[in-house]
């Protein structure tokens, strides 16, 4: 496969089946090989090796448009079993840290938070010293 083809349905471990680039409109770019490993661009702008020898599908996934869908009317949604949320600063102060006040107060906090009180903006959440790390090259 030639430099900078687009791929998608990407395996990470070997006969594993695809697991990277497979949301509709998703893909991937393979940017180098050397070794046995090939340097991929993820949709995410992550840049990660993976062995040579995975399987993947050439081009790009299929119904580009599916993020652009209007849903007319909050019932549509409700087919597909979403929910609808409810704004922490709408609640009171027992259901989320945002909650309380008098009238349209602000969240009275320095950033936002979950309603458990995880940061919910800027904090990057994913475990340090994973099993992976050594296969990512940039994170974006």
């Amino acid at each position: 496969m030639p430099l900078g083809t687009a791929i998608h349905n990407i395996e990470i471990t070997l006969g594993k089946g695809g697991q990277l680039a497979r949301a509709a409109g998703a893909v991937a770019e393979l940017i180098a090989k050397e070794d046995r490993l090939a340097t991929l661009r993820l949709p995410s702008g992550e840049v990660r090796l993976i062995s040579e020898n995975c399987s993947a599908t050439i081009g790009q996934v299929g119904n580009i448009t599916a993020n652009n869908r209007s849903f007319g009317k909050a019932g549509a949604k409700r087919w597909l079993g979403k929910r609808s949320e409810v704004r922490g600063v709408a609640m009171n102060p027992v259901d989320h840290p945002h909650g309380g006040g008098e009238g349209r107060t602000p969240i009275g906090r320095k950033k936002p938070v979950t309603p458990w009180g995880y940061s919910a903006l800027g904090k990057k959440s994913r475990k340090r010293n994973r099993y992976s790390d050594a296969s990512i090259l940039r994170r974006e």
